[in-house]
């Protein structure tokens, strides 16, 4: 798989002073729509594909498609269209071949050989550009896990020194080959990462504990529909907000300013998009787990964007996958700014009714959008009429704490409190007045 360091004509990489044009490697991409299997059409897919590649930064010199029936089992596409696509890379002079589809390690030894270029797929493209992102130990772990396991059943093309070793003291076989023991030295690579993120996962955790009765909010969506930005209009985090795909990977959670007696917090997570590697998905299940466990979820649409219903489909897709499609959710429309035709905007709003229509870049739609997530709060919340006298009154700031006061009534024996709060709130507030 390709990974960042292959780059050395990116300009991330010269440390100088002065601006220099430098090369970025040139890549053809192949787009396929397999019956029965494309959740997104072709041109999306593809469109969406070349995105990912220049997020990794790769120059697209060319495209290819094509529809199939079946798949070749030896080299993926058609023997014609194989033929097509070598002319081109020939043509075009490219240094690889990217495949909108996942390739088997036998599909891409053989295009290899066949086409005399590097060949990768979507998965390895999206685990490339996961390494570059990946700031906390977390994430790193998470990625490093994923990018083992999908290069272990593919060694084989990694290596020509397949020789056998000799046998003798400290070694694992006699005669064990050079693809084995490296496979042997990534399997012990995965368990060791397997164990640190099961540490991290218990960290976070008990971490986590402390706001189990926090109302948690995420923000969840396709990658790139303004989830950052968002999050910096409702909460001031100064999250990073780039227009690129997966800028953001790391969960990241903050307070929701209002005066509550429990702040509301709101989780950032990673994008969602099409085809994500099984292994990935796998991988980021503690980061995933912020939306799991979220009181609300704030699904965000870029309308913008020409394929946006097809990527409200995946997202809820992904979401059914995750166990968290049953969750309570505010649709979303974002950038509303960038939407040229009216009537996109009247046809969403046919379409979905209870939708908010908002963009980050102006600030239209931020007020509707804090009402009804105050709403949403305090849906979960129950009434309850509580009656203190004097003595307990000495208790007023834990109460405080813990609820809203809609009413105080003061008589001669005490007081008689008409409180806002959660279940879990109400036992509390019982097991520390001595109530029933």
């Amino acid at each position: 798989m390709p990974s960042p360091e292959d780059h050395s004509t990116n300009p991330k990489n010269s440390g100088s002073g002065f601006s220099t044009k430098f090369a970025l490697p040139k890549v053809l991409l192949v787009g396929t729509e397999i019956h029965g299997t494309n959740s997104q059409s072709l041109s999306a897919s593809l469109s969406e594909l070349e995105g990912l590649a220049e997020t990794a930064d790769y120059d697209t010199k060319a495209q290819m498609t094509q529809k199939l029936s079946r798949v070749h089992p030896g080299h993926f596409l058609g023997k014609g269209k194989l033929d097509e696509l070598k002319v081109a890379v020939e043509h075009h002079e490219v240094e690889a071949v990217i495949f909108d589809e996942a390739l088997s390690p036998t599909q891409n030894r053989n295009l290899e050989k066949i086409l005399c270029c590097r060949v990768f797929d979507r998965p390895a493209l999206i685990l490339e550009i996961f390494s570059r992102h990946a700031r906390s130990r977390t994430a790193k772990t998470q990625v490093e896990l994923a990018r083992l396991k999908y290069e272990l059943p593919r060694l084989s093309k990694m290596w020509s020194h397949l020789s056998r070793q000799r046998g003798g003291i400290g070694m694992r076989d006699v005669g064990e080959t050079q693809i084995q023991l490296d496979r042997r030295l990534i399997r012990g690579r995965i368990t060791k990462l397997e164990r640190k993120l099961k540490r991290l996962e218990t960290e976070k955790h008990t971490q986590n504990k402390r706001r189990q009765e926090t109302y948690t909010v995420s923000l969840v969506g396709y990658t790139n529909v303004g989830k950052s930005s968002l999050m910096n209009h409702l909460t001031s985090a100064g999250a990073l907000a780039e227009d690129k795909l997966f800028a953001t990977l790391d969960a990241t959670v903050r307070k929701i300013r209002k005066n509550y007696p429990y702040p509301i917090l709101l989780a950032d997570t990673v994008g969602l998009i099409d085809k994500l590697p099984h292994d990935l998905v796998a991988s980021f299940k503690s980061t995933l787990d912020e939306v799991r466990t979220a009181d609300l979820l704030l699904k965000v649409v870029d309308l913008s964007h020409p394929h946006y219903r097809e990527q409200m489909q995946v997202a809820d897709s992904l979401l059914a996958e995750l166990e968290a499609d049953k969750i309570a959710s505010i649709l979303i429309f974002n950038k509303i700014d960038a939407v040229d035709d009216p009537a996109i905007e009247k046809d969403a709003l046919s379409r979905y009714p209870d939708a908010l229509f908002v963009s980050c870049k102006t600030g239209e739609g931020m007020d509707p959008l804090k009402t009804e997530i105050d709403k949403c709060y305090e849906s979960e919340m129950i009434s309850w009429r509580l009656e203190l006298d004097y003595i307990q009154m000495k208790s007023m700031p834990e109460i405080r704490k813990r609820c809203i006061i809609v009413e105080e009534e003061y008589g001669a024996e005490g007081a008689v409190l008409h409180l806002k709060l959660f279940p879990h709130s109400q036992n509390q507030l019982r097991q520390l007045l001595n109530l029933k």
